[in-house]
Order: C-alpha cells, then sequence, then structure tokens
C-alpha cells in the first residue's frame, strides 16, 4: 500500500470510530435515563454504563492514534517534499558547479596559452635584439678588418675567441688582464669562403661565435653582466639542440661562459665550465690537441687563481707536453707555456 491509501484508510477509520462513539453515548445516554424498576435493575444499568464508558474511552483512544497517524502522515509528505525539493537544489547546483569548473579549464588554458605566447614574444623580443647587436657588430668588425689588412696586420682570430688570463696572471699584470686573450684553440687559422675560421687540423670555428664573443666582451668590459650572461646560456642551449653538447662549438661556447664568470671572480663556476669543454674536446678533437692543450692551460690559470698550484702545475705541464708534440719545441707557445709553469713553479 502507498502512503495515500493508508492516509485514506486512517481517515475512513476514524469516520468509523467517529460514529462508533455517537453511537455508544446515545445508549448510554438512554441507559442512564431509564429509571431503575428494582435495585437488581439498578445494578444491570450501571454495569452496562461502566462498559458504555470503557468502550468509549477506547474509542476515544483509537481516534487519537488515528489522528496522531494522519499529522505523522502529513509531516512525512512534508518532509518528502522538502527532500525533493532539496534534491533540485542540489541538481542544480552541481549544474552550476560543472559549468564554473568548465570555466575555469577554460580560463586556466586562456591563461597558459597567453603566458606560452608571452614567454615566446620574449625569447623572440631577445632574439631579435641580439641578432640587432650581431648586425650592428659585425658592421663594425668589418670595418675594423677592412683597415686591419691595408695596413698589413694579420691578426690570430681565433686566439681571440677567448680573452686570457695564462698571460695576465703569470707576468702579474692585472691592470693588462681583460686586453689579453686566451689560446682558445692554439693554432692560426685561416678564413673560409663561408667566413668560418678553419684551423690547421681542419677544426672549423663558425665565425657566429667569434662575433657572438666579441659581443659578449662588449658587454662584460661595461660591467652589464646581467646581458652577457643569459645571452651566453640561450647560446649554449641553442647550439645543443642543434648540435648536441659533445660538439667543439659547444666547447667554444662553454669557454665564453667561463669568461665572463671568471671577470665576476666566479672561479669555482668558471672552473666547472672549463671541465665539461675539456671533456668535450677530449673526447671530439682527441686527447692531444692544440685545443685541448688551449683548455688545460685555461684551466691550469684559473687553478692558479684559486690557489691550487698542485693541480694548476699537473695540467700546465699536461699542456706543455701536447704542444712540444704538436707544435715544436723551438714554437712560441710553447715558449709561453714553459713560462707559465715556471712561474707556478715560483
Amino acid at each position: 500500500m502507498s502512503q495515500d491509501d493508508i492516509l485514506q484508510s486512517t481517515k475512513t477509520v476514524i469516520q468509523g470510530l467517529e460514529a462508533l462513539k455517537n453511537e455508544h453515548g446515545k445508549m448510554l445516554e438512554n441507559i442512564l435515563e431509564t429509571p431503575p424498576t428494582s435495585p437488581k435493575d439498578a445494578n444491570k444499568i450501571e454495569e452496562k454504563a461502566g462498559l458504555l464508558r470503557k468502550s468509549m474511552d477506547m474509542i476515544e483512544l483509537g481516534i487519537g492514534e488515528a489522528q496522531v497517524m494522519m499529522q505523522l502522515g502529513n509531516h512525512l509528505q512534508n518532509l518528502e517534499a522538502e527532500k525533493h525539493k532539496l534534491r533540485t537544489q542540489v541538481k542544480r547546483l552541481c549544474q552550476e558547479n560543472a559549468w564554473l569548473r568548465d570555466e575555469l579549464a577554460t580560463s586556466q588554458k586562456k591563461l597558459h596559452d597567453c603566458e606560452q605566447s608571452n614567454a615566446s614574444y620574449s625569447v623572440e623580443l631577445e632574439h631579435l635584439k641580439f641578432l640587432k647587436d650581431v648586425k650592428q657588430y659585425d658592421v663594425n668588425d668589418n670595418n675594423s678588418s677592412t683597415t686591419n689588412t691595408s695596413s698589413g696586420q694579420t691578426a690570430d682570430l681565433v686566439n681571440d675567441l677567448f680573452p686570457t688570463d695564462d698571460d695576465a696572471y703569470m707576468d702579474q699584470q692585472s691592470v693588462q688582464e681583460r686586453n689579453q686573450s686566451y689560446a682558445d684553440l692554439m693554432m692560426t687559422p685561416s678564413q673560409s669562403a663561408s667566413g668560418s675560421f678553419i684551423s690547421s687540423t681542419g677544426y672549423e670555428i663558425p665565425a657566429r661565435l667569434k662575433t657572438l664573443h666579441n659581443l659578449v666582451i662588449q658587454y662584460a668590459s661595461q660591467g652589464r653582466y646581467e646581458v652577457a650572461v643569459p645571452l651566453c646560456r640561450q647560446a649554449l642551449e641553442d647550439l645543443e639542440k642543434t648540435s648536441g653538447h659533445q660538439h667543439p662549438d659547444v666547447a667554444t661556447m662553454l669557454n665564453i661562459l667561463a669568461l665572463v664568470y671568471r671577470d665576476q671572480s666566479k672561479f669555482k663556476e668558471a672552473a666547472a665550465l672549463l671541465n665539461d669543454a675539456l671533456a668535450i674536446r677530449e673526447k671530439t678533437l682527441g686527447h692531444d690537441h692544440p685545443a685541448v692543450a688551449a683548455t688545460l692551460n685555461n684551466l691550469a690559470v684559473l687553478y692558479g687563481k684559486r690557489n691550487k698550484f698542485k693541480e694548476a702545475e699537473v695540467l700546465c705541464k699536461r699542456a706543455l707536453e701536447i704542444r712540444e708534440k704538436c707544435l715544436g719545441s723551438v714554437h712560441p707557445d710553447v715558449a709561453k707555456q714553459l713560462n707559465n709553469l715556471a712561474l707556478l713553479c715560483q
């Protein structure tokens, strides 16, 4: 039976009990109005009246219980209606929450896209600024090269790839330290038709690295390390993406970045970069390559600045052995290396 059927049956029972109560009331009135003819009749009348009163009390109790059931049923109906109303509200709130989640996801996606676009535009802007500076520096460098050629001066371009600390340190000339250069590959280059520089062993040094190095030196000399360091790191990342980490150009770029750190007196970071460059050059060019000797010499100078003279002496001796083997014992670079070793041994 449904709840409505139960309520309807309860109403019918209440009506029947009300009718029975009225009937018992009339019977009680009739009995009480009838005069007794004898004491025995009076007792019977009193007994009947008691039974009727008891029945009426039970009928009233049943009516009260039925009314309580009716009220309870109505209350349950109200609760069910309230429950249905709350369920409807919850459903609507869930739908609204789902819509808000979709809106949040869309907004987050738009924000992420905007951040990516902003980062891409920032990188592109920095790249364009770099290209502008490189182009401007190339023009100045070409004009300077033309003047130097007409005057008969032939500069060793590869030696300018990494300004030296070895001669500056070993000669104790701190004032001229920035003006001297590392012998980065320690060999005389020739310029190819593409504008790159090719050493006597066939290793080609891209002209863009030469230009980039000069640009970094310009920024470093102005104290603009906040520009020079990101410029080196961006160029290093581009080289690693295009050529891989184990490439001679990456080693050259590591040397350039080590120079910037050296100028900032960050000798520990510079030494780590030079060690990485040394490992790359040994793997790609061979253990007896002049470029390996140059890196060993630069690393020895850096160890000397950190007062690690024993380590510096070992590196300097190894660089001397390589240069004597590749260049001969009467080469000027061998003489410089001997001078550096002598100063370290003092």
